[in-house]
C-alpha cells in the first residue's frame, strides 16, 4: 500500500495528472466560447427577421386588405375612367378592393396638398397629373410644392385635341385660327382648370399660331362638354379620349400627337396643319412622401402589373389613350425631362415673369 501511494505521489504522476485536468477545463472554456461565437454570429440574421416579421407590410403578401385610390377629379373623367377600369382589373387579379374615391378640388390641387397626411402603409394613393403639378405650384395659391409629391408610377399619356360642336360654323382648325386673326381676344377655348395641360396647349397654340384665343377654364369635363356642345364657347382644347367619346356631339379638328388615331382617322395632327404641338397630359399614382423605398417599389410593381394587362391596353388604347411605363425607379430622370419644358410653356404664355 505504501508503494501504491508512493506512486501515485510522485511527481511525474501528479504533472500528468495535472496535465488531464488543465485539458478539461481548456475543452470546457473553448466549448462556451464556441457557442458564444454561434449566437453573436446569429444575432445579426435573428434581428433582422425580427424587424422584418415585425413590419406590417412583411407579414403579408401586398394588398392584403383594400386600397383606396383617390382620384383629385370629378367622375366622369379620363382620370376617373381609367382608375374604374383599374380597380375592376385590381379586383380580378389580386381578389381585394381598390375602392375609387373623388375628391375634386382646385383643380386637384386639394388632393395633392393633403397627399403627405395620407397613412405611407401602401392601402392609401392617389392620381397625379404632368402637368399640373409642376405648373400649379408657380401660382402660388396652392399648399403643396411640387417636391412634395412623390410619384410612384405613370401608366398613360392622353394627347391634346381641340374640339368644337358638331354644329360649330368652324369645319377646320384654319377656319378657327382666321375667326381668331380677325377677332383678337373673342373666341373662346375652354379646358379643365388653370396650369393645366389643357391650358398650356392652349398658350402654345396662341404663339404657334400667332393669335390671341382667350382660355375658359372649367371645374371639371362634364362641365366643358356641356359649354361646347351647347356653343356656350366657341372651342375647347380636350383631351382625345374625350373627342372620341363624343364625336357624334363634337366635331375634333386637330389631334397634338405624332399621328391619327384609327378611331378618326380623316382628323388630322397638329403637326399636318404646320404646328409642332404634340402634347397633353400624363397621369399616374403618388403615395405619402414618408413612404418606405421598398413599399413605394411595391406599389409601383403593382401597377405596373395592371398597365401591362392585355385586355386592358386595348380597352384604353381604343378609346385615346397612349400606355407609357415609367416606373418608380425611372421617375427622377423621367420629370428631369418634362419639367424644363413645362416651365418654358409658362413661360413664353405669360404665366412666369
Amino acid at each position: 500500500m505504501k508503494a501504491v501511494a508512493t506512486a501515485i505521489d510522485h511527481p511525474k504522476n501528479r504533472r500528468q495528472s495535472g496535465d488531464k485536468a488543465m485539458k478539461k477545463s481548456l475543452l470546457r472554456v473553448l466549448d462556451v466560447m464556441s457557442g458564444v461565437m454561434f449566437w453573436l454570429l446569429l444575432l445579426p440574421v435573428a434581428i433582422a427577421l425580427a424587424a422584418m416579421l415585425a413590419s406590417p407590410f412583411a407579414r403579408a403578401a401586398y394588398p392584403d386588405k383594400p386600397v383606396q385610390y383617390i382620384i383629385p377629379f370629378p367622375a366622369g373623367g379620363e382620370s376617373d375612367l381609367v382608375a374604374r377600369l383599374q380597380s375592376e382589373l385590381f379586383k380580378r387579379k389580386y381578389n381585394q378592393w381598390m375602392i375609387v374615391v373623388n375628391r375634386a378640388g382646385a383643380g386637384g390641387a386639394l388632393v395633392w396638398g393633403q397627399l403627405n397626411s395620407l397613412p405611407s402603409d401602401s392601402h392609401s394613393i392617389a392620381g397625379v397629373n404632368l402637368p399640373h403639378i409642376v405648373l400649379q405650384p408657380l401660382e402660388g395659391n396652392v399648399q403643396y410644392k411640387t417636391e412634395d409629391i412623390t410619384a410612384v408610377y405613370y401608366y398613360h399619356f392622353t394627347p391634346d385635341a381641340i374640339v368644337v360642336s358638331a354644329d360649330s360654323p368652324y369645319k377646320t382648325l384654319d377656319d378657327l385660327i382666321k375667326a381668331a386673326r380677325a377677332n383678337p381676344g373673342k373666341i373662346s377655348i375652354a379646358g379643365s382648370a388653370s396650369f393645366s395641360a389643357k391650358h398650356m396647349a392652349t398658350e402654345r397654340l396662341n404663339t404657334l399660331a400667332k393669335v390671341k384665343a382667350m382660355y375658359l377654364p372649367y371645374k371639371c369635363t362634364g362641365d366643358l362638354i356641356t359649354a361646347v356642345i351647347g356653343q356656350h364657347v366657341d372651342a375647347a382644347m380636350s383631351y382625345l379620349p374625350l373627342a372620341i367619346q363624343k364625336k357624334g356631339k363634337m366635331r375634333m379638328l386637330a389631334i397634338a400627337s405624332e399621328k391619327r388615331h384609327p378611331a378618326l382617322p380623316d382628323v388630322p395632327t397638329f403637326k399636318e396643319l404646320g404646328f409642332n404641338l404634340v402634347d397633353g397630359a400624363y397621369r399616374g399614382v403618388g403615395v405619402p412622401k414618408s413612404t418606405p423605398p421598398e413599399i413605394q417599389k411595391k406599389v409601383s410593381d403593382l401597377m405596373a402589373v395592371l398597365n401591362r394587362d392585355p385586355d386592358m391596353r386595348k380597352r384604353l388604347e381604343d378609346v385615346g389613350f397612349e400606355l407609357v411605363d415609367t416606373p418608380v425607379d425611372k421617375i427622377a430622370d423621367f420629370m428631369k425631362t418634362k419639367a424644363p419644358v413645362y416651365m418654358q410653356d409658362a413661360k413664353a404664355a405669360g404665366l412666369l415673369k
